[in-house]
């Protein structure tokens, strides 16, 4: 599955969140195309195994009343039937935007603005199933719930002489609510550097600027860029202590890559700020809740 797959899905929500009668279609018609991915399906097949999506609508129109907004969709108390029937709702929806205006103006009744509706229904229904869509395909298709332990807010800074590209990875950190760990900001105590480094790798994510600061060469050849030698150690130790999934170098500029490095996939440090993104959807995926506005903005 592609890594942004959920991200895509937030993207599309939040347009539908801020979209207008004229404008709605668009990004509802996205999020029905994003929930089919082909990467999805086996998922998909196993929520709406056995769900009869057309006994839940006929009961939930039971419910109804003389009242406007009084009906209420009739939910099963099986937390799975449910997830299996939002997603069929939600593609329904996506398929006919003109059965999404009447359908959220009878169940989701918000006022006379029609748009009101496609707001509430959204907030209501399609926000909390995505949170829960997520949890459950990244759990493999579980919905046991169990007692996480909390996840680091603090996140190492690995780097080299490259101060500007330090200092904007450090204030993207803390604009998206996480604490960036600077090893010379530290208290020495004492210590010697790598002491230092493991005395302050109580960490719940480590960012490596790969950053051409030093020149190196094979015997024979011609000088080539490289990262300090420090970081390289760095790199090391902290993919050993939290695992490559918890650690996001970097590369900015031109510069050799270890060959045991090689094979591991790297974020070009871009002047667009593209890599914030990328850096953002490391972190989600590490475990970190990641505001998506603020990292849009940040």
């Amino acid at each position: 599955m592609t890594q942004d797959i959920f991200g895509e899905i937030n993207n599309a929500i939040l347009d539908l969140q801020n979209s207008q009668l004229q404008t709605y279609e668009r990004p509802l018609k996205k999020l029905g195309q994003l929930l089919r991915h082909t990467d999805l399906e086996p998922y998909n097949e196993e929520l709406t195994e056995g769900v009869d999506f057309d006994a839940f609508i006929a009961e939930s129109e039971k419910t109804g009343g003389s009242m406007v907004g009084s009906a209420q969709l009739a939910w099963p108390d099986d937390l799975k039937k449910t997830m299996g029937l939002t997603l069929l709702l939600i593609d329904k929806l996506a398929n006919d935007p003109r059965y999404a205006i009447n359908f959220s103006h009878h169940f989701f009744y918000s006022g006379n603005k029609i748009i009101a509706g496609i707001h509430a229904l959204t907030g209501q229904l399609i926000i909390p199933f995505a949170r829960d869509y997520k949890n459950y395909v990244q759990s493999k298709g579980s919905i046991e719930t169990v007692l996480k332990q909390p996840v680091s807010r603090k996140v190492f800074i690995v780097h080299g002489h490259d101060n500007g590209a330090r200092e904007t990875v450090a204030r993207f950190l803390e604009r998206i609510g996480l604490e960036a760990v600077i090893l010379h900001e530290q208290a020495n105590q004492g210590r010697t550097i790598i002491e230092k480094v493991v005395a302050n790798s109580d960490v719940g994510f480590a960012v490596v600027l790969l950053t051409p600061d030093d020149e190196g060469r094979v015997k024979g050849r011609a000088l080539e860029p490289r990262a300090r030698q420090n970081v390289l150690l760095e790199l090391g130790y902290f993919i050993g202590r939290l695992g490559r999934e918890k650690v996001c170098a970097l590369k900015r500029g031109t510069l050799e890559i270890p060959s045991d490095f090689a094979g591991v996939v790297w974020e070009t440090m871009d002047s667009s700020g593209g890599w914030k993104q990328a850096l953002a959807r490391e972190l989600e995926a590490a475990g970190h809740s990641i505001d998506w506005n603020k990292a849009m903005r940040a």
